[in-house]
């Protein structure tokens, strides 16, 4: 009997494929919970994706007329996401796994596991990985959330409260010493009880105080800078308004980092470090968002939270993940590989496959391609551990 690979390889792909998508959906948490709406054409790395950010309107009292009032002017703005992501994973399937995954739905090869597992691994990080710009805060640097109440998730929800956040649609994102000690409390012990109808699937939790609850091992932890005790370097003072801030009172040339958190005497206002500081006669200018929500004098005390894990807790519109299908065809790309793409009509994730013979053995590469950005920060806070 004459067996022809290339028939075969093009019945098998699309299932082989399949599988990856289901494992990569039930594994990746953060695509999953973020704003996914950006992902329906092929495309290649270093393409970008323009994202949409709406401007807040007021309203105005009706007076009846038979002139029609100006229309109110809106000035929507729009972030720009790069498709800087492209990542794959390999590894080989034997014939008789081959035959299995031809014949059993439910068949999952060990080493195309690992493969979705490393790719969702690397999906996950990048989204955590755009925490920089958050500056919302709650809990205390160090201490695990949770350990004796519940007053993390209490204070995280004030503070989208006041960032204007809205109410549906929120999300929290916890590493697992915070899981664990949340599940210990009572109000939190029964919280596998407590969700939609739909099946539950691995890394969520439930629902509580308004938010859907997950745990992740990708929870990224934030490692502090700047070392003395830091002042506002000003002459008179920084009017509300300001983006950056002059600061003196550092030790060496040990500055603030990217993803620091600062505060400043006089208002309860915490602010993200957003860009590096720059030396200038023993002072340095840091970056900072949002900008500055009320006036700081000159000497004002800036304290700076320590290294944290960065549990999250965030609106699905914070964060974008734009994920592209890579262009693919069964029919393959001339050099004798066959290459067929996919999207999950759930969750929007997609992966490329593609299959090439070796020297008597066959390599399958599973690659993906996305880019994801902090678009909305004052609708995240962080809930520090």
């Amino acid at each position: 009997k004459v067996i022809q690979m290339a028939n075969t390889m093009t019945s098998i792909m699309p299932k082989i494929l399949a599988r990856g998508l289901l494992a990569l959906r039930e594994q990746a948490i953060m695509p999953r919970v973020v704003n996914l709406d950006y992902s329906s054409e092929a495309a290649q790395k270093g393409d970008t994706i323009d994202v949409p950010i709406p401007s807040a309107l007021t309203v105005s009292a009706v007076s009846p007329s038979n002139t029609p009032p100006a229309p109110q002017d809106s000035s929507p703005s729009k972030v720009q996401i790069s498709l800087n992501n492209w990542y794959e994973a390999n590894f080989h399937m034997t014939d008789k796994e081959m035959v299995e995954v031809d014949r059993n739905e439910a068949f999952v090869p060990m080493q195309m596991s690992e493969a979705v597992k490393a790719l969702s691994n690397k999906i996950n990080t990048s989204v955590h990985e755009q925490y920089a710009g958050v500056y919302g805060y709650a809990g205390t640097a160090a201490t695990t959330p949770f350990s004796s109440n519940v007053s993390q998730a209490t204070d995280a929800r004030k503070v989208l409260n006041q960032q204007l956040c809205p109410r549906t649609d929120r999300r929290m994102i916890l590493d697992f010493d915070a899981e664990a000690a949340a599940l210990a409390l009572d109000a939190f012990n029964n919280v596998n009880e407590v969700g939609g109808t739909g099946p539950k699937i691995e890394g969520e939790i439930g629902r509580k105080f308004g938010f859907d609850l997950y745990t992740d091992d990708a929870v990224v932890t934030h490692t502090a800078g700047g070392s003395g005790t830091p002042l506002v370097n000003k002459s008179g003072n920084y009017a509300a308004g300001a983006s950056s801030v002059v600061v003196d009172g550092m030790t060496g040339a040990n500055g603030f980092v990217v993803g620091d958190i600062v505060s400043f005497a006089g208002h309860g206002q915490t602010y993200a470090v957003t860009s590096a500081p720059t030396a200038s006669g023993g002072a340095q200018t840091i970056g900072i968002a949002p900008a500055l929500q009320a006036a700081v004098n000159d000497n004002a005390a800036i304290t700076v939270r320590a290294s944290h894990v960065v549990n999250l807790g965030f609106h699905r519109d914070a964060f974008a993940l734009a994920m592209r299908p890579l262009q693919g065809a069964t029919q393959g790309d001339g050099y004798g590989s066959q290459i067929v793409s996919m999207t999950d009509p759930q969750t929007g994730l997609s992966l490329r496959l593609e299959v090439s013979r070796q020297h008597k053995q066959v390599q399958y590469s599973l690659d993906a391609l996305w880019g994801v950005k902090l678009i909305r920060p004052e609708l995240a806070v962080r809930i520090a551990g």
